[in-house]
């Protein structure tokens, strides 16, 4: 679709020409037209959280600065594992209605998961005691792919709604997730390499009967925050995101 601006120019040429004793005036119109893509209108509403160059939009969960296990490789956003967990990363920025695009691969065996709406705060020792959790994994290999009806594969929202193994690509390759949480109409979705693979409520009665069923039933703060920061887990696996957008509703 483009949409049209355009901006005339009237230009009034008055020239007096004698031409069998009469006098005549000659008027030109200069139109200039200017095309904006759809596309281009739409990039200029993302925010990049990472580009392939920077890691400025990003620091470590109840850290100041960006834990050293993540690094730039290739242009992606790669997670190597030390020897102590829990480096988790969250977006400096906090988001509250948004749709996020960005591509995953993990190694063999790997695990690793997306997070929006964490809370911050030291008696939530990890991102995900607070954020929703979208599962990344090595579906093939990784044993929690074959427990918990399929809720903890690839895709899925993590022990409460599965994705199906044909929308996830393997280990090693590139998958494109996104993202959409509107916390005002109430709904999320959740797409996979250009499928969507489930929409799901984010609060109220049936929010609160996903989370009953699952195991973070008795958990204090688990999807209670509207507004919060967006997490990518250290897992202890190999793990690399890249084209980390955000844009907000």
């Amino acid at each position: 679709m483009k949409i049209k601006l355009i901006a005339v120019v009237s230009v009034l040429s008055i020239g007096l020409m004698q031409c069998n004793d009469s006098t005549k005036t000659t008027k030109g119109t200069v139109e200039e037209t200017i095309e904006i893509t759809e596309m281009e209108k739409n990039e200029n509403e993302w925010e990049i959280l990472f580009d392939g160059t920077s890691l400025d939009q990003w620091r470590g969960y109840l850290a100041e600065d960006m834990y050293p296990e993540w690094a730039i490789e290739d242009g992606a956003l790669a997670f190597t594992p030390g020897k102590e967990g829990g480096k988790n990363i969250i977006t400096k920025n906090t988001y509250t209605n948004f749709i996020l695009s960005l591509e995953w691969k993990v190694s063999k065996g790997g695990n690793s998961g997306i997070f929006w709406s964490v809370h911050e705060d030291k008696k939530y020792t990890e991102a995900y005691m607070t954020g929703p959790e979208i599962q990344v994994l090595d579906n093939e290999r990784h044993p929690d792919s074959f427990v918990a009806n399929g809720t903890h594969k690839a895709g899925s929202l993590y022990d409460m709604i599965a994705c199906p193994d044909e929308h996830i690509n393997p280990a090693g390759e590139w998958n494109l997730c996104v993202i959409e949480v509107n916390q005002d109409a109430n709904i999320a979705e959740v797409s996979m390499n250009g499928t969507q693979v489930m929409d799901f409520p984010l609060h109220g009665k049936g929010w609160d009967d996903l989370v009953a069923n699952s195991k973070f039933k008795d958990w204090e703060g688990f999807g209670k925050y509207k507004t919060g920061h967006i997490g990518l887990q250290d897992h202890s696996d190999k793990v690399w995101f890249k084209d980390i957008k955000i844009k907000k509703l």
